[in-house]
């Protein structure tokens, strides 16, 4: 298998013939050609910077509207015939954003394969439960699909709470006031329950649901009569704050096939595996060199959408110098 390490030797190599530079570039889109030359599948890679920190706007490394002129740029010229084949590696984000891809991609190919090298969260989750499979790691994790509210609290601090979470804490207001002498410790929280709020979480929770059993039951459960029955309940154990207890808790390998989702280990195939890591941490090392790439979308062919911070430097703030030989 190959290590982060290696592929950052493999960058180191190639600095010389290519004005003392790492080819970044020109290694992730060997793996990505090579990837798909083994599979016969289109390739698209979607990967964001956010296990490598220094973020300065979280909905730059998220799944949002803009997502969509991405994919646009890097289906443009591939064949429905050959399917696809999507890594993905994301925190999640716009579950309305996540819909437009779905229904976008499938659209334009009738096979779509998600790849999750290491982490496809939330809305990415979301994202996956549209394809015919998953392909995941042992390493490799999905996260709870349930809504996550802003609000802006006292002083406009703004918070994100799950709305599963809220709707729990004002039902525990609800009882707690009943007695006169919890009121007053209630009081100085119950302004932040807007008159809307409560309705935008039932309705948030519930589309969440509904959309993934859809998928589900259009696209990875087999058709049968209790297609929709198992969609149904698979959707409401990933929407499930309750259980899960933490937005960000990992659902790995094993759990994601308890719960019912057709999962493939990625160690099936060691050939498939060592291509994949090679194109997911040929994108890592981008990320890690400069501060400035939040999204990396591409394909087979190396046509390419990626979206940068909006960060400001006194110095030039690309200038990639060749990764230290491991």
């Amino acid at each position: 298998m190959p290590t982060w390490g290696e592929i950052g030797a493999e960058l180191a190599q190639s600095a010389p013939a290519n004005n003392g530079v790492a080819d970044y570039d020109g290694v992730r889109r060997k793996y990505l050609g090579a990837l798909s030359g083994y599979t016969g599948r289109n390739t698209i890679l979607y990967a964001s910077r956010w296990t490598q920190g220094s973020v300065s706007d979280p909905s730059a490394v998220s799944i949002g509207p803009e997502d969509m002129q991405a994919f646009m740029e890097v289906v443009h010229g591939l064949s429905r015939t050959d399917g696809l084949d999507l890594i993905l590696h994301s925190p999640g984000g716009s579950p309305e954003a996540a819909e437009s891809i779905v229904n976008y991609l499938r659209s334009k190919f009738d096979s779509i394969r998600v790849i999750v090298p290491m982490s496809a969260m939330s809305a990415a989750t979301m994202l996956s439960c549209a394809a015919d499979e998953i392909i995941m790691g042992l390493h490799s994790s999905l996260g709870p699909i349930d809504p996550q509210m802003i609000m802006v609290g006292a002083g406009g601090v703004t918070t994100v709470a799950p709305a599963q979470a809220i709707l729990d804490q004002f039902q525990l207001a609800l009882e707690d006031c009943e007695d006169p002498k919890k009121l007053g410790a209630w009081l100085p929280i119950l302004p932040q329950y807007g008159p809307a709020l409560l309705v935008q979480c039932d309705e948030a929770l519930d589309l969440a649901e509904r959309l993934v059993a859809d998928w589900l039951a259009r696209w990875m459960l087999p058709s049968g009569p209790r297609s929709k029955r198992k969609a149904t309940r698979i959707a409401k154990a990933l929407a499930d704050h309750g259980k899960f207890k933490s937005h960000g808790r990992p659902i790995h390998f094993d759990a994601a096939k308890r719960l019912g989702l057709r999962v493939t280990p990625l160690e099936a195939d060691q050939q498939l595996q060592d291509l994949v890591l090679s194109v997911f941490h040929a994108a890592t090392h981008v990320f890690s060199v400069s501060p400035v790439p939040a999204k990396i979308v591409e394909n087979q062919l190396g046509r390419a959408f990626v979206k940068n911070q909006r960060v400001a430097f006194a110095q030039p703030i690309f200038q990639a110098q060749p990764p230290a030989t491991p």
